[in-house]
């Protein structure tokens, strides 16, 4: 479980909200079985929140005048939503799942940075193309993750 809780952090590297979401989703449906305070996420209140708020992300991510990122803001998000997700999937300790969802989140921001700008350069594609693909790899994984339980 505790690799889990580092991949669900990786996944909050690529997109900050995407794994919030899709672990609100998990715990309102069920696949994820979360004692309190960490079963609050599961609400259809936070469901819909936090949906939306991804789906915003999602969209922003791919406009012009978004900060990078790596920047304090960007950053400090990615690390609080991949403590967050680290420590609901990794329940059962969750002070080493919220550590291992940081380090995923540092991993995931950076990898993915590099990842990112290296194959837009590479292959001389549009960047959105690129980011559309890291969206699918964020939301892929994350469901991959949340369904493990």
């Amino acid at each position: 479980m505790l690799l889990l809780s580092f991949l669900i952090g990786f996944f909050a590297g690529l997109r900050s909200l995407t794994p919030p979401a899709v672990t609100a989703w998990a715990a309102h449906l069920g696949w994820l079985k979360l004692e309190r305070p960490f079963s609050l996420v599961g609400s259809m209140g936070s469901v819909i929140i936090l949906s939306l708020l991804a789906v915003a992300e999602l969209v922003a991510d791919k406009l012009p005048k978004t900060p990078n990122r790596t920047a304090a803001v960007g950053l400090s998000a990615r690390i609080l939503t991949g403590a967050f997700t680290g420590a609901c999937i990794g329940a059962n300790s969750a002070i080493f799942g919220a550590v291992l969802g940081i380090a995923g989140a540092l991993a995931g921001t950076y990898i993915g940075y590099k990842a990112r700008t290296g194959i837009v350069k590479a292959l001389a594609a549009p960047d959105i193309f690129i980011a559309l693909a890291e969206d699918l790899i964020a939301i892929g994984g994350s469901l991959f993750v949340a369904s493990r339980f």
